[in-house]
């Protein structure tokens, strides 16, 4: 009823010098390919027999005839062979970035409280002090938070834009001061630019370079990172996006530029962007504040209630629900006022179907509001799960 082992062994080799067959045929010459069919016969023969010195015999000569196939292919090291793994490994995790799913790190606060941005909290404490290196590596890991303690080298102040020098999921920001130091900060250039400006004047929104005395605190205090979740790049090639789920896309064709954008923390132009998907082909829009108005009537989507009944944390930062976009002589603002209307069109050609993006952070937010619709060739997919950090409540799904 139990084979025994050697003939088990030997069934195991019969079989694996078929799949070296398979696998290598196009190397192998033809006499090759014959010898080794014929040793298969010979061990297969013995099996049948039950002849087990026969059978280690034939399983011998199967494997030399095996091994001296390819005598021109000479057989890889440990080292060779791993740097292969990692190799295919690579090759498949940009597959499945490029076509099945892709990270993506959340830098701006447009998404608040659903999602969060990177954030810069500067400390009033005048003896703040880094805590020990245990806790800062306990929160780095669990909340994505560094601590940095920034001073001023020499009497100085910030000269030209911040300069974005992001690279993957890594948000950085470089400054140049008076004194031509560069000083790299891990946070979007909008957040960045708001720590390094003050307003000119009590009430009013234009902003000026601060200027440091040396020893001066420019950055006392820590980074919050923002949310790393997962996009879906699947969904969208089986079926259409949905209004009220939250959405990256692309911003080719997209006037991202203008004056508002300084007004906002991190609401420079990037290459993709994260918001809630708020209009579908053939709506038509209004913002009556707080609410928002999707042909005719209130919308009724979870997430586009919770803006606007101002749930929860919704109503910290945007108490008043959805507003219309600020004055902005050098965008289109689709929705700047009372009664404008805003209408995408319920048929195009393939790639040019029209979407809306607002931010769940109506007050910091540049969207739809400002620059219109988003192409259905930009939409990169849904925002499926937020993977880390772990402790700000936000792990999981995203509704």
């Amino acid at each position: 009823m139990f084979a025994p082992k050697w003939k088990k062994e030997a069934r195991l080799l019969h079989k694996g010098a078929l799949k070296f067959l398979h696998y290598k045929r196009d190397l192998l010459k033809p006499d090759r390919i014959d010898e080794i069919e014929s040793r298969r016969g010979d061990l297969l023969d013995a099996i049948k027999a039950g002849d087990k010195d026969k059978a280690d015999e034939a399983s011998k000569q199967l494997r030399a005839t095996c091994e001296q196939a390819l005598p021109h292919f000479p057989s890889q090291n440990a080292w060779e062979e791993n740097v292969e793994v990692m190799f295919v490994a690579l090759v498949v995790a940009l597959g499945l970035r490029a076509y099945v799913i892709q990270p993506f790190r959340i830098p701006t606060g447009s998404m608040q409280p659903t999602l969060n941005g990177i954030t810069i909290e500067q400390s009033k404490d005048p003896n703040f002090k880094k805590p020990w290196l245990g806790q800062q590596a306990w929160e780095l890991v669990t909340r994505g938070r560094s601590y940095r303690n920034i001073v001023a080298e020499a009497d100085m102040y910030p000269v030209g834009e911040p300069v974005d020098a992001s690279w993957f999921l890594f948000t950085r920001t470089k400054v140049k001061f008076s004194n031509g130091e560069v000083i790299s900060f891990p946070a979007a250039a909008g957040e960045v630019r708001n720590l390094m400006t003050e307003p000119i004047g009590p009430g009013v929104e234009q902003r000026q370079p601060k200027r440091y005395r040396k020893g001066d605190p420019i950055l006392r205090g820590w980074v919050d990172t923002g949310d790393l979740v997962l996009v879906d790049k699947v969904s969208y090639h089986f079926r259409r996006p949905n209004r009220g789920e939250v959405f990256v896309f692309d911003t080719r064709g997209i006037a991202t530029s203008g004056r508002v954008k300084g007004q906002m923390a991190g609401q420079d132009g990037g290459t993709h962007y994260i918001k809630r998907l708020c209009g579908v082909p053939g709506d038509t829009m209004e913002i009556r504040p707080p609410n928002l108005w999707i042909n005719g009537v209130i919308a009724k989507e979870p997430g586009i209630r919770r803006v606007i009944e101002a749930q929860g944390l919704y109503g910290k930062n945007n108490p008043n629900g959805y507003e219309l976009a600020r004055f902005d002589p050098s965008q289109p603002r689709p929705l700047g006022a009372i009664g404008d209307k805003f209408h995408l069109k319920p048929e195009a050609a393939p790639g040019m179907r029209e979407y809306a993006a607002l931010g769940d952070n109506t007050g910091n937010s540049l969207d739809s509001r400002y620059w219109g619709s988003v192409k259905e060739f930009n939409l990169a997919g849904p925002a499926l799960f937020s993977l880390w950090p772990f402790t700000t409540g936000h792990w999981g799904l995203i509704r």
